[in-house]
């Protein structure tokens, strides 16, 4: 299999812990250039990861004069839509990490950019390419749960709170856990709906813990200073069918009921959550009953062989669109809608009102 030449603009955390890794243990990608605003990190970056040759820059539309086919855009969340805008226009397909963008107005932005230009774009929400998810995704197309009309999405943390980059900034990510945390579940359970016409939006957004000095965060106490986003949101979502969505995330909340990246779906022949590894409810024979699929690899007791992460099949498949012409799994339209509900959760939880599309 030929190599595919990617340019990577944002080396830090996303890029370090997911896809330069997975990148590397896919061996079909050969990273030729990198960039940073802090140019040692990008040149770390290419120590670990890239050719010999590659460029090290500190302006990504240097990179992009590279002779490179594709562009990994893994930065704060502001920049997403100008550096993938930019890199289309250059002629490269483009990875860009979740979510899509801070506003819907630049998600949509990059969507016709990608249409208009004919390049490839789609968005790094690889909790699509879970073995649960996977298996509930293939349930929920042969209509295994019927008419999926109520739904929840799952992106709940007691109090883990990340501590460190750019996450309590609201001017460079555009919120909190709903947009970092809360559009993994969100597009989870859109994706398992196949549904993707909103109606309204009805949200509320909270900043009640985040001026607390004795936090117990998993990843030590926050600045309260520097926490200039929320710490919890919730958003009521009605489809233009009549199905309904609770979408709840959280950073910080005095709650048990820690889930995240997982979804809730409630149909009119079964039903499914996350909550115990994947479980499908349903009634069979008369009778209520409970089926947890087995998700192991091999699905045999003395196979001991590792399964795939999600990222590791995320590389694989946007390889082999760029490549091969496949399939995306993560259209960009798709993610589109996902951005546009959650700055409609925002907008409610500021003005007080419910928004109409």
């Amino acid at each position: 299999m030929r190599k595919l030449r990617v340019g990577v603009v944002g080396c830090g955390g996303i890029a370090n812990g997911k896809h330069l890794p997975a990148m590397k243990k896919n061996g079909n990608f050969e990273i030729v250039a990198f960039c940073d605003l802090i140019e040692e990190r990008a040149q770390k970056a290419k120590e670990e990861y890239g050719t010999e040759d590659a460029g090290v820059y500190t302006d990504y539309r240097e990179l992009l004069k590279e002779d490179v086919e594709a562009v990994y855009v893994l930065t704060p969340n502001s920049s997403h839509a100008p550096v993938s805008i930019a890199a289309l226009e250059a002629g490269k397909h483009v990875m860009c990490e979740k979510p899509m963008a801070k506003t819907y107005a630049e998600a949509k932005a990059m969507v016709e950019t990608a249409e208009r230009t004919g390049k490839i774009l789609t968005i790094g929400y690889q909790n699509r390419y879970r073995t649960d998810s996977i298996y509930l995704k293939k349930a929920c197309e042969a209509g295994e749960l019927g008419d999926i009309y109520y739904a929840r999405a799952h992106a709940v943390r007691r109090r883990a709170v990340p501590t460190w980059g750019v996450f309590l900034d609201e001017e460079k990510q555009g919120g909190g856990p709903l947009i970092d945390i809360g559009t993994h579940a969100l597009d989870l359970t859109l994706w398992m709906m196949n549904n993707y016409e909103p109606e309204m939006v009805t949200g509320s957004v909270y900043r009640k813990l985040a001026d607390q000095t004795e936090t117990g965060n998993a990843w030590g106490d926050w600045d309260p200073n520097v926490f200039t986003v929320e710490d919890s949101a919730f958003g009521f979502i009605k489809m233009k069918n009549g199905a309904t969505i609770h979408l709840e995330a959280s950073w910080a909340l005095n709650s048990l009921d820690v889930r995240e990246a997982q979804t809730t779906l409630c149909g009119t022949k079964a039903g499914a959550d996350m909550a115990d590894g994947l479980r499908i409810n349903r009634v069979n024979h008369g009778r209520q009953c409970v089926e947890k699929p087995d998700l192991k690899a091999g699905g045999v007791a003395f196979y001991d062989g590792k399964e795939e992460k999600g990222s590791d099949v995320e590389q694989r498949v946007f390889y082999n669109a760029v490549v091969n012409g496949e399939p995306l799994t993560v259209e960009p339209r798709q993610a589109m809608v996902v951005t546009q509900i959650l700055e409609a959760v925002y907008e409610s939880g500021r003005t007080g009102k419910t928004i109409y599309f």
